[in-house]
């Protein structure tokens, strides 16, 4: 049966971190053909597109979860990948971008502090669902901008086997400083 398990899982050693290093956003459709790992499909080797992604850096206050919906009456299962994403500062150039990302339904990499690289909304897009565009009311308060992005999948987000440049994926140098 193709739903058999085929491994188990020893206890890792703990040499990891948590955290968000960066989030690069591409517009949907662009990737163009999927070329997974020949052995783990799982895995992602490169993109047949040309796809642009524009990076936005995140430091703390951001995160990234997967949570599995499976239903035995319905015989579906799926996976809903969730972005929170905190951006200090506000800034007319900010401001108009994130309008934009919420008006379209884009493609996400995901790069934690661990080296590894996910691609959220890789069929589908991921959807702008909420967010804040928030001031402060103390001086130590967030003036900035939080942003949740969720994507339904059929699979969890796909592991990138390679860097953004190796497969494929340009990163735009143009980034908003505010």
């Amino acid at each position: 049966m193709a739903c058999d398990l085929s491994t188990g899982r020893t206890v890792p050693c703990k040499d990891v971190v948590g955290g968000i290093k960066a989030v690069y956003f591409a517009n949907y459709g662009d990737l163009g053909a999927i070329t997974y790992d020949a052995t783990n499909t799982d895995a992602i080797d490169s993109f047949g597109g040309t796809p642009t992604a524009y990076e936005y850096d995140v430091k703390g206050n951001s995160s990234f979860e997967q949570t599995i919906t499976s239903s035995r009456e319905n015989g579906t299962t799926f996976f809903e990948q969730t972005l929170n994403l905190t951006f200090t500062k506000l800034d007319k150039a900010t401001h108009k971008e994130l309008k934009l990302m919420a008006y379209g339904r884009p493609h996400v990499f995901v790069e934690d502090y661990n080296g590894n690289i996910f691609v959220m909304g890789l069929l589908h897009g991921a959807e702008v669902t909420g967010g804040t565009i928030v001031t402060g009311a103390a001086m130590g308060d967030l003036s900035g901008y939080t942003l949740t992005l969720t994507a339904q999948e059929q699979v969890p987000a796909n592991f990138l086997d390679a860097t953004l440049a190796s497969a494929g994926v340009t990163v735009s140098g143009t980034q908003i400083n505010p």
